[in-house]
């Protein structure tokens, strides 16, 4: 079977799956409007399609594209009512790569349940380490519990990374504190550049924090070399002189558009082949046989050079 590309030799290799579109936080970055709207965020569980359902398109994604990685996000993915379950039912499609991108709220509890399920890899979202910037940037009192949750997921032998969106101005004082806490624990981080999506589409700018400004905060304390990038990576990697090594996602400053891999499954069994587009694509009634037309069309989605930013919010398609 003839593989599906574009004239930038771009495939789709990774899929992530949003589970469900509602989240125990309220992020700044994810969340805007008064406390009720914040509530909204944190009140559902809602989840649109069955798990069956969902298994029913990855498995269909996969017989064609041959995936190699799966990750499950949110909104936040440990609300989902049967996830043990659906990790079980991926892995029975022969996907082994399996990860997954939680606040970390709920890991403690679901850290033993994950793992025998087969869940390969965690990222976990902590944006400060410090409990009121974390209550700035999250709306919650709850930092004890997602740093019980890394260490419930380490004890058991989970591979955890930390993701750290940098706002200047609220919390870019969290840099070194957070490197300092992820070197300890031997956990890898990436610092990830603001991106013009949802609420922040026209405004992201004010809160932009690039990442040669990342790097010059980081080389105060722990002066890094850069390391190759790896084809399709959203990451730069560099290395301390002590051997510990960070990322930074600099979708801004040095975009990864040309050679992404990522196709984007959202809760009510629409794709997206790129972050910058509001045009879902349904393949909840498509056969196989049809797929192909609708992976094209969101291939074509993909920009050539640098992501446009889009109205869509990062708690319904999972970044």
């Amino acid at each position: 079977m003839t593989e599906i590309k574009d004239s930038f030799n771009r495939t789709f290799k990774t899929l992530r799956v949003s589970l469900l579109n509602t989240c125990n936080l309220a992020c700044v970055y994810c969340c805007f409007g008064n406390e009720d709207s914040k509530e909204n965020y944190r009140s559902g569980k809602n989840q649109a399609l069955q798990t069956d359902e969902l298994l029913k398109l990855i498995a269909k994604l996969h017989e064609r594209l041959d995936l190699s990685v799966v990750r499950l996000t949110g909104g936040e993915p440990l609300l989902y009512k049967e996830l043990p379950e659906l990790v079980r039912g991926i892995r029975n499609l022969g996907i082994n790569n399996l990860k997954l991108t939680t606040n970390g709220l709920l890991l403690e509890k679901m850290a033993p349940a994950l793992q025998d399920a087969g869940i390969t890899s965690i990222n976990v979202s902590l944006d400060a380490i410090d409990p009121e910037v974390y209550h700035l940037m999250s709306r919650r009192h709850d930092l004890s519990r997602t740093l019980r949750g890394i260490e419930a997921a380490q004890r058991l032998g989970i591979e955890v990374k930390i993701n750290s969106v940098v706002m200047k101005g609220l919390n870019d004082s969290q840099i070194l504190p957070l490197l300092k806490y992820a070197f300890e624990r031997s956990i890898r981080i990436r610092f990830l550049e603001i991106m013009a999506m949802g609420h922040l589409h026209d405004t992201a700018d004010q809160h932009f924090f690039s990442q040669e400004e990342i790097l010059a905060r980081i080389d105060t304390n722990y002066p890094a070399f850069p390391l190759p990038r790896k084809r399709s990576s959203t990451s730069n990697y560099w290395q301390t002189r002590d051997g510990n090594i960070f990322g930074i996602v600099a979708n801004e400053s040095e975009p990864f558009c040309s050679d992404c891999n990522r196709l984007r499954l959202d809760a009510y069994g629409n794709i997206y082949g790129c972050l910058s587009s509001n045009n879902p694509i349904s393949i909840l009634e498509t056969e196989s046989q049809n797929l192909d037309s609708s992976l094209r069309e969101a291939l074509a989605q993909k920009q050539s050079i640098k992501f446009t930013g889009s109205t869509l919010s990062m708690l319904h398609i999972g970044g």
